[in-house]
């Protein structure tokens, strides 16, 4: 059983409206978000209680108190550094659900289409798939409320299907072909939420393994694909971080244990009361002899970047991508009696070989939060000769690579965007969303004709988009504003033919239909396909 060294008690004080209450937290692990938690009121005012009392007492309008303390309490925290956050008890779920593997609601998968709930897929095996709720239904009235057709939002939607397990929830269903509504009453029930987007071999010997978030299932998730592509021959392995903002901090170490040999460190941490405490790999991993590629780029941050940190600092494999995000500090979060939850920076976190890649901050919340941003306006994105280090300071891997902190993972390979100006007029459709929009309108209104494709293989070896449909999509773009050049490239052409057959395999297959397919115009995943065949990687 892996043993993780870490901090644990927790000695925080938030200052409320009540008075000051110390929190006090007791068998927690730090890196979960697991606590339990008793909280001792201090019978002592400060300056925000009077400041709050005399403004409620007052002030020349109506306030409301409460939100009044929400933003004195998250104005005080983007001060100290940019992921210190305080959490509403409305806001609680919706943060954290992502990362506990599961939630309660009817399990299905939406996204709104002019202004309706739109189902994409009922989970399997689901509440909604049991009561008979299919792909392309519209949710027109959930209880009595309507839905359709007045700006409802997707928090919205979320809220109001979400709920505890045992609850019923009534929704009023059209569907493409019935006549009227149809009224479904199901129960609602712990539904799993996956990490893992994709794990399929791309040929005879690679694997290729695609995570958004780093949860409390993924490590388990990860271990069992893995485990599958070992037994259809996996011999290298791409694992694709790319826009993974991270999660939980153990999730990511025993991860990265099952590529590294025992006693390699994987990450440590250090704060003010925080002594430094060590991650080592501490067992024998199942990924230890395969070659590994991890894929980054600008979205890559936290747990992320600690795997990719781990990986290059001990040599084990090769980083391919973008600079990675920047994050390199460690938040505790500690639970309010009201439902709300302050989750504070302790510590940072820095990789093996010393490093810490936290990117700097200078008090300015949106500047921090938009410096991706910049790095299009700079050139890095299409450049790495663009790329301004702020940590200059030089750091050797065992086998002598340097390698730089202080604003996020640099890759052993970089791959800018693609700058081909032949693929002008596709990076248009896709940027604007239109192939996405036609190809979800396709498939919505071939449904029937497309469940003839039972898995991947058989839909990427037939499914091909027509002369017919190209042409359609170049005249919703024309009638959209975007007009179709004098020549399409043949290269743009295939961008948008691959990238309409992904969307509709998503649409079909989830997202076990479209990885497959967009790989061919992936540039990055193409990087590394390369990288690992080429005899002398």
């Amino acid at each position: 059983m892996k043993q993780y060294k870490i901090y644990l008690p927790l000695l925080l004080s938030v200052v409320l409206a009540g008075g000051l209450y110390l929190g006090y937290r007791i068998g927690a692990n730090a890196a979960s978000g697991d606590e339990t938690a008793f909280y001792l009121p201090v019978q002592k005012g400060g300056k925000l209680d009077h400041i709050l009392q005399f403004i409620e007492q007052d002030y020349v309008d109506t306030v409301n108190s409460s939100q009044l303390e929400n933003n004195a309490i998250k104005g005080m925290l983007e001060k100290l550094d940019p992921h210190s956050q305080y959490i509403t008890a409305d806001e609680f779920h919706e943060m954290n659900d992502p990362l506990l593997g599961s939630f309660e609601g009817i399990g299905v998968s939406f996204r709104i289409e002019k202004d309706t709930i739109t189902v994409i897929n009922p989970v399997k095996g689901g509440p909604s798939e049991k009561v008979g709720i299919m792909a392309g239904d519209r949710i027109v009235f959930i209880d009595d409320s309507l839905v359709a057709g007045v700006k409802v939002t997707n928090r919205d939607a979320m809220r109001k299907l979400k709920g505890k397990k045992g609850t019923t929830v009534k929704v009023g269903i059209h569907r493409r072909g019935v006549e009227g509504l149809t009224d479904y009453t199901i129960t609602r029930d712990v539904i799993p939420t996956y990490s893992l987007d994709a794990a399929y071999m791309v040929d005879g010997k690679t694997g290729y393994i695609r995570l958004n978030k780093f949860a409390a299932t993924t490590y388990e998730e990860f271990l069992d694909a893995a485990t599958r592509l070992r037994e259809e021959g996996m011999e290298q392995i791409i694992l694709d971080l790319r826009g993974n903002t991270g999660g939980y901090l153990k999730a990511a170490t025993d991860l990265t244990d099952e590529f590294l040999a025992q006693g390699k460190l994987i990450v440590y941490t250090q704060g003010k009361n925080r002594p430094k405490s060590f991650s080592f790999a501490n067992r024998s991993g199942l990924l230890e002899s395969e070659e590994v590629v991890v894929l980054i780029d600008e979205g890559s941050a936290s747990a992320s970047e600690i795997v990719a940190g781990a990986i290059q600092d001990n040599d084990r494999g090769t980083i391919i991508g973008r600079r990675s995000f920047g994050k390199g500090l460690v938040q505790e979060q500690l639970s309010m009696r009201d439902g709300s939850a302050l989750r504070l920076t302790v510590a940072r976190y820095y990789t093996p070989t010393g490093r810490s890649i936290q990117k700097p901050y200078d008090g300015d919340f949106e500047k921090y939060h938009h410096e991706s941003y910049d790095r299009y306006v700079n050139g890095e994105m299409m450049s790495a000769d663009s790329i301004h280090l702020t940590d200059t300071v030089k750091f050797l891997t065992p086998k002598g690579k340097v390698v730089y902190g202080g604003g996020g993972i640099m890759p052993d390979i970089y791959v800018p965007l693609d700058s081909d100006s032949s693929l002008f007029y596709y990076n248009r459709l896709a940027n604007s969303g239109l192939i996405f929009q036609y190809a979800f309108d396709f498939a919505d209104s071939k449904r029937v004709e497309l469940a003839r494709f039972k898995d991947v293989d058989s839909f990427k070896k037939q499914f091909i988009m027509t002369d017919q449909q190209l042409q359609e999509l170049y005249k919703m773009a024309a009638d959209k504003g975007i007009s179709q050049p004098a020549v399409v490239s043949p290269e743009a052409r295939r961008h948008i033919r691959t990238l309409f057959k992904a969307y509709v395999g998503r649409n079909i297959l989830d997202d076990a239909g479209f990885y497959p397919v967009f790989q061919d115009i992936d540039p990055i995943l193409l990087k590394a396909i390369d990288y690992l065949n080429k005899p002398e990687s």
